[in-house]
């Protein structure tokens, strides 16, 4: 039997303890294979659609079956959450993976028969993506189920690095697969990825999925497992009560949208701007995630810190990368900047649903989750959809650019009007202390 425990010891301290026998440790290989499986896919899925796409219309089409991988998630999570809102993490982690599997595992089957056009692969996308935005939420609700809220920071890195690690192999696999063979038989691979994460998933019993003593959660957080099943709406509800979460899901969501027409613009500047194939694109999303993987990384050996101000930096910081495209020149300087952009993005995932775990009462997490996830999804696609007219008017290499100037403009308004909110208080507060005279004089004087 293979021994990975000198390996572990290698590992910072910060990740020692998650690798100790446990449902979590027992889930992550299979969530490593999968997180594989789609790194390729965001390779084969565009590429795919440029091969698919009717005559004159390539940007369009790859920008719906972007959106089409993605958008429904955010259908499934309001469609079926009176259904799914109280399963187990573990289940809905698997009733996820075996859609994905049985939708994309259709992808090279149609191919294969001749019978894959256009509108099937957008049916197929779609309906692969419908459970996904429950899948993706109660990975980290699991994390909060298991894992004590000390550690809860370098769970989440290490589920963001395993994503990252994927989007430096896969894309690179997919890269050289395309080449020999078709791309829809690499989104099949992604689809028998996701089967081993349904077994994976399959194998965490109720009893194994309780808490152990040694990973039991706070106080606060036994007491709120305690009060009983999470009612209908209840992830709004947290949502309007906590002002920071509504704040970070809107950076989110407009962070999300601004980076959608990356998805579209990219594989057409490489294929039309570059007149390279889809080695270069693999090459480029390698740079993206090497630089993510290390930013991620570095997150969970940092002590827990506020995010108030970290985000909106990572928000421009990534915005700053992407003008990168901007400059004429050879290829490898835009795959340097979007290198960076990799690395200051790489916290950013891990950072955000931290403060969700913290913030959100423990038997509403996975609801709450999937609300967040069901919102971010739609930002993306709607980004992606915009790529296609923006790329087609304005040309790849502008349309990669902008997306930098609007996450810079982004992260001063959220920066910005916190501050301005924070003035008009600290004033108000004074005007009261001073009296009404003085609070009169202010307010004439402007």
């Amino acid at each position: 039997m293979i021994s990975f425990a000198p390996l572990v010891r290698r590992l910072p301290p910060a990740y020692r303890p998650l690798f100790a026998p446990g449902p979590f440790r027992r889930l992550l290989p299979a969530l490593a294979v999968s997180d594989l499986g789609d790194g390729m896919s965001a390779v084969a899925v565009p590429w795919l659609a440029l091969q698919l796409a009717p005559p004159g219309r390539a940007g369009l089409f790859v920008g719906a079956a972007v959106a089409a991988y993605v958008l429904p998630g955010a259908l499934g999570a309001l469609l079926f959450g009176r259904r799914l809102r109280g399963l187990p993490a573990r289940r809905l982690i698997r009733a996820d993976a075996w859609t994905r599997a049985l939708f994309l595992g259709g992808i090279p089957v149609g191919w294969a028969l001749g019978l894959l056009g256009p509108g099937l692969l957008l049916v197929l996308l779609a309906g692969s993506s419908l459970l996904h935005a429950w899948g993706a939420s109660a990975k980290y609700a699991l994390v909060a189920e298991v894992i004590p809220a000390e550690r809860r920071q370098a769970a989440n890195a290490l589920l963001s690095t395993s994503a990252w690690v994927a989007m430096i192999a896969g894309p690179a696999l997919a890269g050289v697969l395309a080449v020999a063979v078709a791309p829809a038989w690499v989104i099949g691979l992604d689809a028998v990825s996701f089967v081993a994460l349904a077994v994976g998933a399959g194998r965490l019993s109720a009893a194994s999925a309780r808490l152990s003593d040694s990973a039991a959660p706070s106080g606060r957080d036994r007491s709120e497992e305690a009060e009983g099943p999470v009612r209908r709406g209840e992830g709004l509800r947290v949502l309007r009560t906590r002002p920071e979460l509504l704040g970070l899901l809107v950076l989110t969501w407009f962070f999300n949208l601004f980076y959608g027409p990356v998805e579209v613009a990219l594989p057409l500047f490489v294929g039309k701007d570059l007149a390279a194939g889809p080695g270069l694109l693999g090459l480029y999303w390698v740079a993206f995630g090497v630089g993510a993987l290390l930013g991620a990384l570095g997150l969970g050996v940092l002590s827990r810190r506020s995010v108030r101000w970290v985000l909106p930096g990572i928000v421009a910081g990534h915005g700053l990368a992407m003008m990168s495209f901007a400059l004429p020149g050879p290829a490898a300087l835009s795959v340097t900047g979007f290198a960076v952009a990799g690395l200051v993005y790489g916290p950013y995932s891990a950072l955000v649903v931290g403060r969700f775990q913290e913030l959100t009462p423990a038997p509403a997490l996975t609801s709450v989750l999937a609300l967040r996830a069901s919102l971010v999804l739609t930002a993306g696609p709607a980004g992606a959809t915009l790529g296609g007219p923006l790329t087609a008017a304005l040309g790849a290499r502008a349309t990669l650019a902008g997306t930098g100037v609007a996450m810079v403009a982004l992260a001063v308004l959220a920066v910005g009007l916190p501050l301005r909110s924070a003035r008009s208080t600290r004033s108000a507060a004074h005007g009261k202390s001073a009296g009404p005279t003085s609070g009169t004089r202010a307010g004439a004087g402007g």
